[in-house]
């Protein structure tokens, strides 16, 4: 085994243990690696059976203390679906684990790997909270900084995103935290550059510089990147036809590194407007909202005091024991997004008419005509509102 990790029911839950499993499995594809190392590798990191079928028919499942398994797996408490076919599983009786998710999101960039697909490139590197809150700090002096991003290997000159990234619910069972999310995310490997992650607060907080030669320059967004990551996640779990009430996150605009604080900034007010779901809804471009990151600004009070806001909440709040709430908000908001019905229906992976039947409820209970270039405005703003206020 390389590098073999003490077991995680033996860890804490932040950033920089998610990166040491990480690290188990960079090992692991730096190595001869076959289903059956895998396998069991992965069982004893977990510390409980774990398995995989690839779609060639090789196949392995091994309990906790090295031993192969035969015969169907028992209770499978998480899996991750292989394309075009395959899968690699959990086998805890409990609860899962504070890093479950983690570790499968790895062994199935393992297990695609031994199906002949590409790996994923880099990983995140999990950073000193308190460098990082240094770096952030918008109070200390520019010399601590500039010394704070030296430590973190980070360049004092090139231009610097921040990103926030939020879990929607923290599983108070499993302890999934910000941290752990936010290394989850960035450890697909789909973004060039570097990448330093901690915990601060209750949110994940990203530092990122990209390379020169980046694709749109070193100050490039990584929206577009953390979209298809969260859209490769969604179809390995089978949640691409619905929410999964996954993760949250606000990007920052480019600044100077010791003007950190900034994006920061940006990246925490972007974070309000974002909804779990939807990729293109849960990642939010402070600099792509514009003029409507105003709309921050103004007190909690005065949007939920608003009118279209109000009536908007209520009736998500009353179609919400149902189950309808969030539809209606959804549909809503990509027919807002989208301007067409058909493109918003694709979206929600829903039949038109399913999409239609929900927004003339919107209308009839809102008074808009949302094909009404200015209704659909309004509606988009309410919207945002909704959101900045916390009903949404």
């Amino acid at each position: 085994m390389k590098g073999l990790l003490l077991r995680l029911s033996e860890l804490d839950s932040d950033a920089a243990t998610a990166v040491r499993v990480i690290a188990h499995f960079e090992a692991l594809l730096g190595g001869a690696l076959d289903p059956a190392t895998l396998a069991r590798s992965t069982a004893a990191l977990a510390g409980c059976a774990a398995g995989l079928e690839l779609a060639d028919g090789r196949t392995a499942r091994f309990g906790p203390g090295g031993a192969a398994l035969a015969g169907t797996p028992g209770r499978v408490s998480g899996r991750v679906d292989l394309e075009p076919a395959g899968r690699v599983w959990l086998e805890r009786p409990g609860e899962p684990g504070p890093f479950d998710e983690l570790v499968l999101e790895w062994m199935a960039i393992a297990a695609r790997v031994l199906a002949g697909r590409p790996r994923a490139a880099r990983s995140p590197r999990a950073a000193d909270p308190a460098l990082v809150e240094l770096v952030l700090s918008g109070r200390e002096d520019a010399p601590d900084r500039a010394r704070a991003l030296r430590l973190l290997g980070l360049a004092p000159q090139a231009p610097l995103r921040v990103v926030a990234v939020a879990p929607r619910e923290p599983d108070p069972v499993t302890g999934t935290d910000a941290g752990v999310a936010a290394v989850a995310l960035f450890g697909r490997g789909a973004l060039r550059g570097s990448v330093r992650v901690a915990r601060v607060g209750s949110l994940g907080a990203v530092l990122v510089q990209r390379p020169e030669g980046t694709p749109g320059g070193n100050a490039a967004s990584p929206a577009a990147e953390l979209r298809a990551a969260l859209r490769e996640r969604a179809r390995e779990r089978g949640t691409a036809r619905r929410p999964d009430g996954g993760i949250r996150v606000g990007i920052g605009g480019a600044a100077d590194p010791l003007a950190a604080h900034d994006s920061w900034a940006q990246a925490c007010s972007a974070l309000r407007f974002a909804v779990a779901g939807s990729p293109q809804e849960a990642v939010v471009d402070h600099d792509a909202l514009g003029p409507v990151a105003l709309l921050a600004d103004i007190p909690v009070e005065r949007l939920r005091a608003q009118p279209d806001v109000r009536l908007l909440g209520e009736l998500a709040r009353s179609e919400r024991g149902g189950g309808q709430g969030s539809d209606l908000l959804a549909a809503l908001a990509a027919f807002c997004r989208t301007g067409s019905l058909r493109q918003a229906a694709a979206e929600l992976h829903l039949h038109h008419s399913s999409v239609a039947a929900r927004l003339a409820h919107v209308e009839k209970e809102l008074g808009w005509q949302l094909r009404d270039p200015q209704d659909r405005f309004r509606a988009q703003l309410a919207l945002y509102a909704l959101r900045l206020a916390g009903d949404g």
